[in-house]
């Protein structure tokens, strides 16, 4: 069993930055792909950001490339902490956003890929 538990959302103006972080444990959690989603109101819940397990490569959305970045800290096997820096946000931006575990070393960009959820936390950005 994996669990995930997302911090550092809020409001913010157009141009600023926010840093989101995901916690996860659960066992051999570094074992996980872990992706980073969003789902703002009336529309379909969207692939942002991704890092594997094995060697750490990330693998961005066009719309954040440049803006956002994805980081993994290992704190034990069983214990990680991921964040996502984002700058110059944008309203487009504004979402729910959440974080996702993946049993598998590739990076997959639709939600059904993934095994685990976060309960999310409200991004929201004022022009």
């Amino acid at each position: 069993q994996v669990q995930l538990v997302e911090s550092g959302g809020g409001l913010v103006q157009a141009g600023g930055s926010l840093r989101l972080s995901c916690a996860a444990s659960g066992r051999t959690i570094s074992s996980y792909t872990i992706g980073w989603f969003r789902q703002a109101p009336g529309k379909e819940r969207e692939f942002v950001a991704g890092i594997r397990w094995s060697g750490g490569s990330t693998y961005y959305a066009d719309s954040v490339k440049g803006r956002f970045t994805m980081g993994r800290f290992t704190i034990s096997r069983d214990r990680n902490t991921m964040y996502l820096q984002m700058n110059s946000l944008k309203p487009e931006d504004t979402a729910v956003y959440y974080c996702a575990a993946r049993g598998r070393s590739d990076i997959y960009t639709t939600p059904s890929g993934y095994d685990y959820w976060g309960q999310g936390t409200q991004v929201t950005v004022s022009s």
